[in-house]
C-alpha cells in the first residue's frame, strides 16, 4: 500500500510540481494551500509523513510543526527558502525531523522523505532499559518511572542507537548515517539539535545531562546509570 504523503505549500507551481513528482514516485498525495487548510487534512487524512513549508499564510509552517508533533510522531519534512542555521534550527526545534532547501531537486526531497518513512519501520529490539528509563521498540514508547514520553520518530531511533551501545561514543557522522538514513555532508545540526530536543524531554535537567552524555569533540554516549541515580 502506497504511504500518503500531505503537501502543505502554498506556491501553486511549486505544490503541483512536487506533487506529480512525488505521485510518479509512488506515492498517495494530499495537499493544503495554507497552514491552517493543511492541519485540517492532516486530522482528516492521517497521513504517514508530511512536507511543509515555512513561510505559510493563515498559520507559519513552524506552528503548524509545534501543533502536529504536539497530536503526534508523523515524519516532518520541512521545506524552507531561509539559509540562516538558525531558521533551520528553528524548524527542527518546532518538531521537524528533516529540511530541505529551496530551490530543491526531486530527488533530494525523495531521499529525504524516504529516508524519514524507513526510520518509522526499523524492526524492533525488546525493551532496553536505561536507569529510569524503559524504551519499548515495538511499541515505539518510552517511558520513565512508569511516565509516557512522548518523542518522534527521529528522537525514538536516536535514542535507540545511543542506548544500545552504552559507554560506547557515537560520532555524529555516524548518529547522521544510522538515524538519518544517508549522507548529510556533515550537517551536525541535525544531530544537535535532535539531542538538546531528546534531552529536554528524558533528563531531570537538561543543562546537566546524565543520561546522554557530549563528548568533546567527538560525539554523544549514552550511560546507564546505577540504581538511584
Amino acid at each position: 500500500m502506497a504511504s500518503r504523503i500531505l503537501l502543505i505549500e502554498d506556491d501553486p507551481s511549486i505544490r503541483e510540481v512536487t506533487s506529480l513528482g512525488l505521485s510518479a514516485a509512488g506515492y498517495e498525495i494530499v495537499t493544503a494551500g495554507d497552514g491552517r487548510a493543511g492541519l485540517e487534512r492532516f486530522r482528516a487524512e492521517s497521513p504517514d509523513a508530511v512536507v511543509l513549508d515555512v513561510m505559510l499564510p493563515v498559520l507559519d509552517g513552524l506552528t503548524v510543526a509545534r501543533t502536529i508533533r504536539a497530536e503526534s510522531a508523523v515524519p516532518i519534512v520541512m521545506l524552507t527558502a531561509r539559509t540562516d542555521t538558525l531558521d533551520v534550527v528553528a524548524g527542527l526545534e518546532a518538531g521537524a525531523d528533516d529540511y530541505v532547501r529551496k530551490p530543491f531537486e526531486l530527488p533530494e526531497l525523495l531521499a529525504r522523505l524516504r529516508a524519514a518513512l524507513r526510520r518509522t519501520a526499523v524492526p524492533a529490539t525488546p525493551v532496553i532499559q536505561m536507569g529510569p528509563l524503559e524504551i519499548d521498540e515495538a511499541g515505539h514508547a518510552v517511558r520513565r518511572d512508569g511516565r509516557e514520553i512522548g518523542l518522534s520518530h527521529t528522537e525514538f531511533r536516536l535514542l535507540v542507537e545511543l542506548v544500545r551501545r552504552p559507554g560506547q561514543v557515537l560520532t555524529r557522522d555516524v548518529l547522521l548515517d544510522r538515524v538519518w538514513g544517508y549522507d548529510y555532508l556533515g550537517d551536525s545540526r541535525l544531530v544537535d539539535v535532535a539531542i538538546q530536543r531528546l534531552r529536554a524531554k528524558i533528563e531531570d535537567d537538561p543543562a546537566d545531562p546524565r543520561l546522554i552524555l557530549t563528548v568533546r569533540r567527538a560525539g554523544y554516549k549514552a550511560i546507564r546509570p546505577g540504581p538511584g541515580s
